[in-house]
C-alpha cells in the first residue's frame, strides 16, 4: 500500500534510523529523508532495493561483513547501495540523508552479528 508523507522506523523496530517518506510505492520507488540517530543496529543486513543516498548533515560509518569501514559525509555525489550489499551503519551523532530507492524485491536478509545466522525476510519483516 503506498505511503505519502509518513514517518516510520527504517529497517524495523530495532533500527536507529527514522525515515520521513515523501512517497513510498514499493513496486516503483521511494523518496525519504533519513535521520540517523546516534548508535547502530547490531545486525548486518542486505536490502530489498537499490538506493542512491545523499548525506546532507553529519556523517555515517558503514561496516561490511568483512570488517571494512567507510565514512560517508556531505557530498554532491550519492552513495550507491545495491540490494546485495551487506552492511550495518553507525552514526556518532545525529545525521541526515536524502534517499531515492528503486522497486522492492520480494526478499532480503539479515545476519546476526554475534552468531552469523542468516535470516531471510519479506514484506512486513516476515521471516521466510
Amino acid at each position: 500500500m503506498p505511503r505519502f508523507f509518513a514517518r516510520a522506523k527504517d529497517g524495523g523496530p530495532d533500527s536507529n534510523v527514522d525515515a520521513y517518506f515523501l512517497v513510498e510505492i514499493k513496486g516503483l520507488f521511494s523518496i525519504a529523508l533519513l535521520k540517523f540517530n546516534k548508535g547502530c543496529r547490531e545486525d548486518f543486513h542486505s536490502h530489498a532495493f537499490h538506493a542512491l543516498t545523499w548525506f546532507i548533515k553529519g556523517n555515517m560509518v558503514e561496516e561490511t561483513l568483512d570488517g571494512t569501514l567507510k565514512v560517508y559525509s556531505r557530498s554532491l555525489l550519492p552513495k550507491l547501495t545495491k540490494r546485495l550489499d551487506v552492511h550495518r551503519v553507525r552514526a556518532h551523532k545525529t545525521s541526515w540523508a536524502l534517499t531515492l530507492r528503486g522497486p522492492w524485491s520480494k526478499k532480503w536478509f539479515e545476519v546476526d552479528a554475534h552468531t552469523g545466522v542468516k535470516t531471510t525476510l519479506t514484506h512486513g519483516r516476515k521471516i521466510i
